[in-house]
């Protein structure tokens, strides 16, 4: 009986050991899950990478044309005051021709009377 137990109770421990010990096959296994995992991880890494990049370079151009349109703005308000000059000058100009017109006017008005 002793001897029946014994050899049931080694058989049970050697079978506990057995399933609890990795097998080649599943190490192999493991290692290649591991390695699909660092690639998937490094297309990842570079995938975000490459977007970082495109962002700068995005954020670049944008800043770019961004001053330009600044520029452009700023080149717009300085036509638009000198246009405003301009028309000022106009607007001077042709007061002063109709005050010499009226003038004109009344020295025919009064050559006239003569």
């Amino acid at each position: 009986m002793k001897k029946g137990l014994l050899a049931i109770s080694t058989v049970i421990v050697f079978g506990i050991a057995v399933m609890g010990c990795a097998t080649k096959g599943d190490l192999e296994k493991m290692a290649a899950q591991q390695q699909q995992t660092n690639l998937k991880a490094d297309q990842a890494l570079k995938a975000a990478q490459d977007a970082n990049e495109n962002a700068t370079k995005a954020s670049q151009a944008s800043n770019q044309k961004a001053d330009q349109a600044f520029q452009a703005a700023q080149q717009a308000n300085e036509a638009a005051k000198m246009a405003e000059q301009k028309a000022d000058s106009a607007e001077e100009t042709a007061q002063a021709a109709e005050a010499q017109a009226q003038q004109a006017n009344t020295t025919f008005k009064q050559s006239m009377k003569k």
